[in-house]
């Protein structure tokens, strides 16, 4: 291998992330996937872009992208999760608030991830170890902070939890405007955002163990000492699912009572 995993991902997301920045502001053909969500030129064309890099370096790996579904036939654990673009609504309406997600998972795990933000020229990544931001070519390890007290929340369905949890009703809690600032930028970069002080919270409903979205932003966030769990306070991917990422402990420990009130109170 003359390339490391580690350089790979990121190598790959610059690559969907030029892709998605040359797109920006032209006439894009729409592809309906289902109700209410879509795909566009530049998502297609950017995946192609990012698989092309992958298969390049490792032709035997497994990949599952949003846009091409499974590829590849190898006998391997190695599964590269490919987002090309996390944000299309966004982007079609010509809102730069989008990421590319790029994130390799072996033995269940998800070991190196690149999140590239296209207009910044910011890719937030991973080694598994520890979580940095490159810019102009530096890196810059990333820390968590809660200081904001900016909490992004998801309000696109799925929401497999809806009759014990909702972003929506913990946003009208008195607890929760008390603490915290909500915010909703509709794309997973606000994940990554966690990991870096810009956000003090991320939360989602949802099962997220195969999502193309947030494998990537989720290992930033755990290599980068965000507290990560469910919507129930348990490891992520069991229990309920969801997604609550916090700078720190604190901060994680609101949420999940904010959560948990939300849930039917026996006698």
């Amino acid at each position: 291998m003359s390339i490391s995993d580690r350089d790979l991902a990121i190598e790959a997301a610059e690559a969907g992330a030029t892709v998605v920045r040359s797109h920006y502001g032209s006439a894009l053909k729409r592809f309906q996937k289902f109700a209410g969500d879509f795909a566009t030129t530049a998502d297609v064309e950017a995946e192609k872009a990012i698989i092309d890099v992958l298969r390049a370096a490792r032709p035997d790996d497994l990949i599952l992208g949003e846009e091409s579904g499974h590829t590849g036939s190898g006998v391997t654990d190695r599964l590269w999760l490919v987002d090309p673009l996390c944000g299309t609504l966004n982007y079609a309406v010509r809102n730069m608030l989008v990421s590319v997600n790029v994130a390799l998972r072996t033995g269940g795990q998800a070991t190196v991830a690149a999140c590239a933000d296209p207009f910044t020229n910011e890719v937030f990544w991973t080694d598994g170890a520890a979580a940095y931001v490159r810019r102009d070519g530096e890196d810059e390890r990333l820390t968590p902070s809660a200081e904001s007290r900016l909490v992004d929340v998801n309000l696109d369905p799925p929401f497999p939890n809806h009759e014990v949890f909702s972003a929506a009703r913990m946003l009208a809690d008195e607890g929760f405007i008390d603490q915290f600032r909500p915010r909703v930028v509709s794309t997973t970069l606000a994940v990554a955002w966690v990991a870096a002080g810009r956000r003090a919270a991320y939360v989602t409903d949802g099962h997220l163990r195969d999502s193309v979205h947030f494998a990537a932003g989720i290992a930033i966030c755990q290599a980068g000492g965000c507290v990560v769990t469910g919507i129930d306070g348990q490891p992520i991917h069991t229990g309920a699912g969801g997604l609550v990422v916090a700078a720190d402990e604190q901060t994680h420990a609101a949420l999940l009572v904010l959560i948990a009130d939300q849930r039917p109170h026996q006698d």
